[in-house]
């Protein structure tokens, strides 16, 4: 009885086949070699998706970090870092995000917390929830009302000019 199937007159539809969600390829994936997107005629005209976060390094929120952090063009820092930054052109430290360490970078946009000595060529940026603590050395610098600076500054230029300046000179 088992091995016959009756028709009960119930209309059926076939199944519907499972569909696997679209998942736009990591970052990291897109970078390594031998995983190059399929190349179309139209796709020369547009950039890249791995030429726009080339050498961006994230450290996710809950995530810890510890060593030595070499030739990145950005660093985006949203869990803790214990760390030595060197040749690395942006750094951004999210509200989440602790830096504990050395960094010298180009441009710096603190909204989270970094403590030690940070040195900055061009734009060092504190944001309203920023606290930097340390030495700091940086080329500009700009700081939100709200945002919180301890320790040693000093700007990177040119020596002031120190002597005695007297009108009609």
């Amino acid at each position: 009885m088992a091995e016959k199937i009756e028709d009960l007159g119930i209309p059926m539809r076939p199944a519907r086949p499972v569909a696997q969600p679209l998942v736009p390829a990591r970052v990291t994936d897109l970078s390594r070699p031998g995983n190059e997107p399929d190349k179309t005629p139209d796709s020369s005209s547009r950039p890249r998706a791995d030429q726009a976060e080339r050498r961006t390094m994230i450290v996710g929120r809950e995530i810890s970090l510890s060593g030595d952090i070499k030739s990145c063009n950005r660093l985006v820092v949203e869990g803790s870092v214990e760390a030595t930054l060197h040749e690395c052109r942006e750094m951004e430290i999210a509200e989440s995000g602790l830096f504990k360490g050395k960094a010298s970078i180009e441009h710096a946009e603190v909204r989270g917390q970094f403590e030690g000595e940070l040195v900055v060529s061009k734009r060092l940026l504190i944001r309203a929830t920023g606290h930097v603590s340390g030495t700091i050395t940086y080329g500009e610098l700009e700081i939100e009302r709200g945002g919180r600076v301890s320790g040693l500054m000093q700007e990177n230029g040119p020596v002031p000019y120190v002597g005695i300046v007297r009108a009609g000179d």
